[in-house]
């Protein structure tokens, strides 16, 4: 039986999904499962001559990585909070191009659903995670709920 599957990073932007996404897993007597994507696209995103200096562009990477690494934790003791009591209420952080790494783990979990907030990872990821709800309602079969 697959999993409610609910975009977490630990911002406002992922409460209001978050507290839909165990309401349906509820609902449908679903596991639930909560996953937060470590962006690995900044690098590329930045270009390798930014700043014309390599430990400038590294040292900001660094401090993205760390930022990320911070987000994560929010995520995990967000979802931890609010799950708490939640029967088949498990947690995952997957690194990858959001786009991408939502969308195979949504395939790969053979997940019922997947919901997120509109502007989730857009306190921690780069410009593009601001489509990224509708990118994957495109690109998945299984229902996207954006809140």
């Amino acid at each position: 039986m697959g999993a409610i599957v609910v975009a977490v990073d630990g911002t406002e932007a992922s409460a209001l999904a978050l507290a839909r996404a165990r309401e349906l897993a509820a609902q449908q007597s679903r596991p639930l499962t909560g996953v937060f994507v470590i962006d690995a696209g900044w690098a590329d995103f930045i270009g390798n001559d930014w700043q014309s200096s390599r430990n400038a562009r590294q040292g900001f990477l660094d401090y993205v990585r760390g930022d990320q690494e911070r987000h994560s934790e929010c995520a995990r003791i967000q979802f931890s909070e609010v799950c708490a009591g939640t029967p088949e209420a498990s947690f995952r952080i997957v690194a990858g191009e959001p786009l991408d790494a939502l969308a195979e783990f949504v395939e790969h979990e053979d997940a019922a659903a997947l919901v997120m907030g509109r502007d989730s990872f857009t306190a921690c990821g780069r410009p593009s995670a601001k489509r990224l709800g509708k990118l994957l309602a495109r690109r998945l079969r299984q229902p996207v709920y954006v809140i």
